[in-house]
């Protein structure tokens, strides 16, 4: 191929390497896992995030393979129902009835470059037509930034844009049929969260505080889920607020029941190995 120089050639024999290390390590002091794998997966959580070489979910999360049914795009983004025929909407429907998947989490993370091409959508149009298509799947975002948020500028402003474009998203999910249904039936939750690549930080949206707030100090209650559908206990929806702000009169979440599941916050569905695993993981 053109343009193939000694420098491809050594990042393609570090890959191979690689490879090869796996097999002989990780793969061979694994290898009742992958036996196990090989019959059928049942991951319990799918993890929607941004395809930024930066973000690895399992790494963050610490979970091992077969923990984690995963779609990832440019700026986590998920099309409202029939407004694209993306595999999103299909990798989705297939976590939630063929693998019976009862947890979503929607991971935004800092310095995304998707959400800072959006503040500038219109200059994409001609160089990168593609990812300007892509992008006005979450215009949604980027008109209530641009008008609720004049006074920020710069990187607090792609912060902001980042939290925004989370809860567009959680809302999006919502208009999937099998979405609506389950969070109907109580047998579906969703959860936001923000990883900082620059500390390794993660942040839980709270739907009791309006907030992203560090997840391991609730550790001791049920989050309460994200939920906009009439069943829901969670009548009002505010926009993202710089953490540490606490709206008046806010109550703090009831203690979890005692059981063999996970009390961990919103993972009550799952044993608590695989809770502690992929929650824990994120500190």
């Amino acid at each position: 191929m053109g343009g193939w120089n000694s420098i491809n050639g050594d990042r393609m024999k570090r890959l191979i390497e690689g490879l090869q290390k796996f097999q002989e390590g990780y793969f061979s002091s694994h290898r009742d896992l992958f036996e196990q794998l090989s019959h059928g997966q049942h991951p319990r959580i799918l993890f929607i995030c941004c395809s930024d070489s930066r973000v690895d979910p399992n790494l963050i999360t610490q979970s091992e393979v077969g923990d984690l049914f995963v779609i990832r795009n440019a700026g986590n983004i998920i099309p409202p129902y029939g407004a694209a025929n993306g595999g999103e909407g299909a990798a989705m429907e297939y976590a939630l009835v063929a693998l019976g998947i009862n947890q979503i989490i929607v991971c935004g993370h800092s310095h995304c470059g998707a959400m800072k091409g959006l503040l500038k959508l219109n200059s994409l149009q001609e160089k990168m037509p593609l990812v300007y298509d892509w992008l006005k799947h979450t215009e949604a975002t980027r008109r209530l930034v641009l008008d609720n948020y004049e006074h920020l500028e710069g990187e607090e402003l792609v912060e902001i844009m980042v939290a925004e474009n989370i809860l567009t998203q959680l809302k999006n999910l919502q208009t999937y049929p099998a979405v609506h249904s389950l969070l109907h039936k109580g047998n579906l939750s969703l959860h936001g969260w923000i990883y900082r690549i620059e500390s390794g930080q993660v942040l839980a949206y709270d739907g009791v505080l309006h907030d992203f707030v560090a997840p391991q100090s609730r550790l001791s209650y049920l989050e309460p889920e994200f939920n906009l559908h009439p069943n829901c206990p969670l009548t009002s929806y505010n926009s993202f607020k710089v953490p540490g702000s606490q709206p008046p009169g806010a109550m703090p979440s009831p203690q979890p029941s005692q059981g063999k599941l996970s009390a961990l916050p919103g993972f009550s569905h799952l044993p608590m190995e695989q809770a502690e695993r992929i929650y824990r993981g994120s500190r």
